[in-house]
C-alpha cells in the first residue's frame, strides 16, 4: 500500500486523512521534519510515498492528480507532492534538505515541509509534474480566516462535474464530442464505481467489434444492419475506456498497447468482415477493403513520422502553423477542420451508418474517396509547414524516422555501399530518392507480373531504399520516407494479388499486409512509449519492407497464380507469428518491470 506522511499535527475537522485513506493511502502522521525523514525510511521500498502538510485544504481530486498518476516519477500540488519508488532516493534527500532549512518548525504555513521538498527535488534534477488544477482547490491556509475562506472556495465547486468534465479529451473530433462523450462519461464513472479497469472496458470493445464484424461477415441485410450498431457501440466503449483511464487515474503501459493495438484491430477486422458479406452476395470486394486499410494505415504513419521528426525540434516554427493557430481562434473553423480529417468518430459513424443502409461497396468507396481527400489534406498541410518551417532536428527524431522506415539487412547492406551519396539533392535527398524507389516498383508491379523484370525492379527497390537513408534523416520533408515505404510494400502486395486474378490471393493479401501493418504500428508504439525501436533480430528475421517486397516480387514472377496465393498466405501466417510473439512477449515483460505508465491519446475521436 502506498504510504502518505502526514507533516505536522492534524487540523480538527479535516477531511485529509480521510481523502488520504480514500486515494489508497497508509497515513502515518509526522510531528516534526525529523520524523518525516525517520517515517520515509520505514516506508515500502516499492510503493508510492506523498509528503502532505496537514494544514491542507483541498478536494480529493486534486490530491488525485497531484499523488497517484503513474506515469510521473514526481508530481504535487500546493501542499503535497509524491514519488514513485525509483525517485525515493531524491525524496529522502529533498526531506533532508528541507528538514535543514525548516529548523524543526512545525507551524502550518504556505511554504511547509511538503512545498519545500518539491522544490528541493526540482533543484536536485528530478522533474516535478504539477496538474492544471483549473477550478480546484488546493492550498495550505496561514492562517484561521484563510483556511475558513479555503473551505469555502472548496465547497463552491461540483468536484463531481469536474472530474467528469475532465474525464473528457480537450481536443475531439466533433461527432465525438457531441454524440458520444456527452453520456460515454457517465458509462466511465459507473464502470469506476463497480471496479471496473480501462483494460476490461478495452477488451469489451474489441469483442463488440469482432461481433459486428462477425454480423456483417453473414451479408444478409439484418446482420449489416446489426454490424453498424454495434460497430457504433464499440466506439462508445471505446471512448469509455480512456475516460475511464482520465477520470481514475488508471494509466498503464499495457493499457496505452491494447488500446491502441485493438483500435487498429477492431477497424481492420470490420472491412475483413464487410468483404467476406460482400464475397457471400457475390460481390467481391476485397481489393477495396485492402485499399482502404492501406490508405488509412500510409495517414497513420504520416502523422506518427511528421510528430516523431518535429516534437523535439528546435526553432519549430512557421507561417503555415501561425495561419492554423489563427484559424483555431474562430469557433466554426476548428469543427470544420477536425472533420475534413475524418477522424476515427467520424470514420467509425461513415462506416457504421453506409453498412446498416447501403452495400459493401458502395462503405468501401464512399471510405476510400473520403480518406483520400483527408489525406491529401493533412499531408499538404504537413508539407507546406515543413518546407516553412525554419527547425533543427534532433539525432534522436532523425533515428526515429529511420527505424519508423523498417528497413532490413538488405537495404542496409546495399545501401550501405554507398556512404556521404546522401545529400546531392540537398535536403531533399532521401524523400526524392524513396518516391522513386516507390515510382519503379509500383510500375513493374502493374506491368512485370509473371516477368523476370520485376525481380530486378525489386532488386533496385531494396538498393534505393538503402540509399534513402543513407544519411541522417534531418530534411524539411524526410519525414515523408517513411510512409513512401509504406506505399510501396503495400500497394505492390495488392497490386500483385489483383494480377493473380485466383481466389483467395487478394484476401492472402489482406491478411499479409495486416501482419507487417501490426509490426509497423508496434514500432511506432515502442518508440512513442520511450522503449525505442524493435530489435534488430526481428526487423532482420521478417527481412525489412524491402526484403519482404523482394519475397513477394521473387513469388509472383516465378509461381503461378494459385501457387503465389499460397506463398502470400503462408508468409502472412509466419510474419504474424513472429511479431505477435515477440510483441507479446515485450508488452507483457514491461508491464511486469514497472515500465513508466503512459497514456496516449492518439488520433482525435
Amino acid at each position: 500500500m502506498s504510504t502518505a506522511i502526514l507533516t505536522g499535527s492534524p487540523v480538527p475537522g479535516s477531511s485529509l486523512e480521510g481523502d488520504l485513506r480514500a486515494l489508497g493511502f497508509d497515513v502515518r502522521v509526522a510531528s516534526t521534519p525529523a520524523d518525516t525523514a525517520a517515517l520515509l525510511a520505514a516506508a515500502p521500498a516499492d510503493e508510492r510515498v506523498a509528503l502532505v502538510d496537514a494544514g491542507f485544504v483541498g478536494h480529493q481530486h486534486a490530491l488525485r492528480l497531484g499523488l497517484t498518476d503513474p506515469r510521473f516519477r514526481a508530481s504535487a500540488v500546493p501542499g503535497a507532492v509524491a514519488v514513485l519508488p525509483e525517485a525515493l532516493g531524491a525524496l529522502a534527500r529533498a526531506v533532508q534538505q528541507a528538514a535543514a532549512g525548516a529548523g524543526g518548525d512545525t507551524v502550518v504555513r504556505v511554504d511547509a515541509l511538503a512545498d519545500r521538498v518539491a522544490a528541493a527535488l526540482e533543484a536536485d534534477g528530478t522533474e516535478v509534474h504539477r496538474p492544471e488544477l483549473g477550478t480546484l482547490v488546493a492550498t495550505v491556509p496561514g492562517d484561521p480566516q484563510a483556511r475558513n475562506e479555503a473551505r469555502q472556495a472548496v465547497d463552491a465547486v461540483d468536484e463531481e462535474a469536474v472530474r467528469l468534465r475532465t474525464a473528457v479529451k480537450s481536443r475531439d473530433g466533433f461527432f465525438t464530442t457531441h454524440f458520444i462523450s456527452p453520456y460515454s462519461r457517465y458509462i466511465a464513472r459507473w464502470c469506476a464505481r463497480r471496479g471496473l479497469t480501462p483494460n476490461q472496458v478495452t477488451t469489451a470493445s474489441l469483442i463488440t467489434a469482432l461481433i459486428a464484424a462477425g454480423c456483417a461477415a453473414t451479408g444478409e441485410r439484418w446482420g449489416f444492419v446489426a454490424a453498424g450498431v454495434l460497430l457504433i457501440f464499440s466506439f462508445v466503449l471505446d471512448c469509455t475506456d480512456g475516460q475511464l483511464a482520465r477520470y481514475s487515474l488508471q494509466y498503464s503501459t499495457m493499457g496505452a498497447w491494447l488500446d491502441a493495438t485493438f483500435d487498429r484491430a477492431k477497424e481492420y477486422a470490420y472491412y475483413a468482415g464487410l468483404a467476406l458479406g460482400a464475397a457471400r452476395g457475390g460481390d467481391d470486394v476485397w481489393a477495396l477493403a485492402l485499399g482502404a486499410m492501406i490508405l488509412q494505415i500510409c495517414r497513420h504513419v504520416v502523422d506518427f513520422s511528421f510528430n516523431e521528426a518535429n516534437h523535439d525540434a528546435t526553432a519549430n516554427t512557421s507561417p503555415t502553423a501561425a495561419l492554423s493557430d489563427k484559424l483555431d481562434s474562430v469557433g466554426w473553423t476548428v469543427w470544420l477542420r477536425r472533420m475534413i480529417v475524418l477522424p476515427i468518430g467520424e470514420r467509425w459513424a461513415l462506416i457504421a451508418i453506409l453498412t446498416a443502409v447501403a452495400t459493401p461497396r458502395i462503405t468501401f468507396v464512399v471510405l476510400l474517396i473520403g480518406c483520400a481527400f483527408a489525406a491529401l489534406y493533412t499531408t499538404a498541410g504537413r508539407v507546406l509547414r515543413s518546407l516553412t518551417r525554419k527547425a533543427e532536428r534532433t539525432d534522436r527524431a532523425a533515428g526515429a524516422l529511420v527505424d519508423l522506415s523498417d528497413n532490413g539487412p538488405l537495404a542496409a547492406y546495399l545501401g550501405g555501399a554507398l556512404p556521404g551519396r546522401g545529400r546531392r539533392l540537398g535536403g531533399f535527398f532521401a524523400p526524392v530518392v524513396a518516391a522513386l524507389a516507390v515510382a519503379l516498383i509500383l510500375n513493374a508491379a502493374v506491368s512485370d507480373y509473371g516477368d523476370w523484370a520485376l525481380i530486378s525492379s525489386a532488386a533496385m527497390y531494396a538498393i534505393l531504399s538503402g540509399l534513402a537513408v543513407s544519411s541522417p534523416l534531418k530534411g524539411p520533408l524526410d519525414w515523408l520516407v517513411p510512409p513512401l515505404f509504406r506505399v510501396g510494400e503495400y500497394v505492390t502486395v495488392l497490386l500483385l494479388a489483383a494480377h493473380a486474378d485466383v481466389n483467395g490471393a487478394l484476401p492472402a493479401a489482406f491478411g499479409l499486409v495486416a501482419a507487417v501493418a501490426y509490426h509497423h504500428y508496434d514500432t511506432v508504439y515502442r518508440i512513442r512509449g520511450g522503449t525505442g525501436a524493435p530489435p534488430t533480430w526481428l526487423v532482420r528475421a521478417i527481412g525489412g519492407q524491402e526484403g519482404r517486397t523482394l519475397v513477394v516480387a521473387v513469388a509472383a514472377a516465378l509461381l503461378s497464380a494459385q501457387d503465389f496465393s499460397v506463398a502470400l498466405t503462408v508468409l502472412a501466417v509466419a510474419v504474424a507469428l513472429v511479431v505477435l510473439v515477440e510483441s507479446i512477449r515485450f508488452w507483457v515483460i514491461a508491464a511486469r518491470q514497472g515500465a513508466p505508465a503512459v497514456h496516449d491519446e492518439g488520433e482525435p475521436a
